[in-house]
C-alpha cells in the first residue's frame, strides 16, 4: 500500500507540473508547486528539475526517479489558477492526495478555451484597440479588425492541422500583411504600418517573453534561455511573414 501511495503522489506531482508548464506557467513556479504538494504528504526528501521540454520528479533517494515529457505549450493562465488552487488545498489538509489527483485528471480533461468565434473577436477588438493605441486613424480601425481576427483564425487552425508553431504564425503574418496592404491599396485604409502593428499584436508572445526573462531572473537560465529561443522564432515568424509581403 506504501508503494501504491507513494505512485499516486509522483503521478499527481507530476500531473500537476505537466498542466502548469503545458499551460504557460513559470519555471520557478511549476517547482515551488511540485515541492509543496510533496511537503504537505511529508515527503520532505523531494527533487524536482523543470524544464520547457521535460520534468524530472523524485521523492528521495530511495524511490524511483520518474519524468514527464511536455509536447505542448499554450496561454491558459485559468488552468494554472485551478491547480494552484488544488495546491493550496492539499497543503492545508482540507483534501487528501486521491481527491487532488481526480480534481487535476479533472483539469486536464477540461478545455477552457472560449469558442474560436469569440477568440477572433476578441483579437479583433484588441487588434482595434493597439491601433488606436498607436495613435493610428480612426478610419483604419475595420481594417485592423478584420486583419487581427483572421490572423488569429489562421494561426489557431493552420496549427491544429500541422502542429508547427513557427509555419503558423508565418501564415497569419502574411495573412495580416495581405490584408493591411489590400486595404490601402483600393482606399480601405490608409497607414499600412499602424494597421499591421495593431493586428500583429494578438500573435505577439509577451507572455512567453515575460516567463522568459522571470526564469532567467530566478536563475533558471537553462529554462530561460529556451523560451527566450521560442519567443524569438515567433517574432521571427511574424517578422518575416510582414517583410515577405511588403517586400512585393
Amino acid at each position: 500500500m506504501k508503494y501504491e501511495q507513494s505512485e499516486m503522489a509522483i503521478d499527481c506531482f507530476l500531473l500537476a507540473g505537466r498542466i502548469m508548464m503545458e499551460s504557460g506557467a513559470e519555471t520557478y513556479r511549476v517547482q515551488d508547486t511540485m515541492l509543496r504538494m510533496a511537503r504537505s504528504q511529508n515527503m520532505m526528501d523531494t527533487q524536482s528539475y523543470v524544464t520547457p521540454t521535460g520534468i524530472i520528479f523524485s521523492l528521495g533517494r530511495t524511490q524511483p526517479t520518474r519524468i514527464t515529457s511536455i509536447s505542448t505549450r499554450i496561454t491558459d493562465l485559468h488552468r494554472i489558477v485551478l491547480v494552484n488552487n488544488v495546491s493550496r488545498k492539499l497543503t492545508s489538509q482540507m483534501i487528501t492526495l486521491e481527491r487532488a489527483y481526480d480534481e487535476l485528471k479533472r483539469i486536464e480533461k477540461t478545455n477552457y478555451f472560449l469558442p474560436i468565434l469569440l477568440q477572433v473577436l476578441a483579437a479583433s477588438i484588441a487588434s482595434s484597440c493597439f491601433l488606436f493605441l498607436y495613435k493610428g486613424m480612426l478610419t483604419d480601425i475595420p481594417t485592423a479588425f478584420v486583419a487581427g481576427g483572421i490572423g488569429l483564425y489562421i494561426v489557431t487552425i493552420i496549427h491544429k492541422m500541422t502542429r508547427v508553431k513557427f509555419f503558423s504564425e508565418f501564415l497569419a503574418a502574411v495573412s495580416v500583411g495581405v490584408v493591411a496592404s489590400l486595404s490601402v491599396h483600393y482606399g480601405f485604409g490608409t497607414e499600412v504600418d499602424k494597421i499591421i502593428i495593431g493586428s500583429v499584436m494578438p500573435l505577439v508572445p509577451g507572455l512567453l517573453i515575460t516567463n522568459a526573462v522571470r526564469d532567467l531572473m530566478a536563475g533558471h537560465f537553462i529554462a530561460g534561455m529556451a523560451k527566450g529561443a521560442e519567443a524569438f522564432l515567433t517574432a521571427f515568424a511574424i517578422g518575416s511573414g510582414i517583410a515577405l509581403v511588403l517586400s512585393f
